[in-house]
């Protein structure tokens, strides 16, 4: 049985729109944060040489901007940046990972409980059983937690870390401004 909360009135005499601010605020997804991995590294770094030849050619087309040859080298510049892009982008193996439910995490995290040490150290979950089990459980892609365990144990620190890093910063992505309006 579903209860329906009717607004508060006054919420609704102050906006109008009230009803379809609520159906937008229900109808949110959770936020999703991607992971590029490129193993690519000549595409890597034709991009790179690409991105740093059109910053320098715009610093110099800044001098004459309304100049057919500053212009015409301005979109050469960008269409080198894009066709190496494109590049690294055909390379690369994107990860996408979108926010559990915030009962979800908290369940997730109570499967996998801090060890004594961990606890003494001021742990509330045990990091080395829950990083693979976060990754499986936020991945769009479908990984598996056994998939997250051989990835997290094979590759580099820095890799394993940034696989992590994503699992866990979606969890604590935030899309809202919190500024006068």
């Amino acid at each position: 049985m579903t209860t329906t909360i009717e607004p508060p009135a006054d919420a609704v005499a102050k906006d109008a729109h009230w009803a379809a601010k609520l159906e937008r605020l229900r109808n949110r997804t959770r936020p999703t944060l991607t992971l590029r991995i490129c193993d690519d590294q000549a595409a890597k770094d034709a991009l790179a040489t690409a991105q740093y030849a059109e910053r320098r050619i715009k610093e110099t087309a800044e001098a004459d901007p309304d100049s057919p040859e500053s212009k015409k080298a301005v979109r050469t510049a960008a269409a080198e940046v894009k066709k190496a892009q494109a590049a690294v982008d055909e390379a690369s193996i994107v990860l996408t990972f979108r926010a559990l439910e915030r009962t979800v995490l908290a369940e997730l995290k109570k499967q996998h409980p801090a060890t004594e040490e961990q606890a003494e150290d001021g742990y509330e979950f045990n990091p080395d059983t829950l990083g693979p089990a976060l990754v499986a459980a936020s991945s769009v892609d479908g990984l598996t937690e056994d998939d997250a365990r051989l990835f997290l144990e094979t590759w580099s620190d820095a890799e394993a870390e940034a696989l992590l890093a994503a699992a866990f910063n979606v969890q604590a992505e935030s899309r809202m401004d919190l500024g006068k309006g």
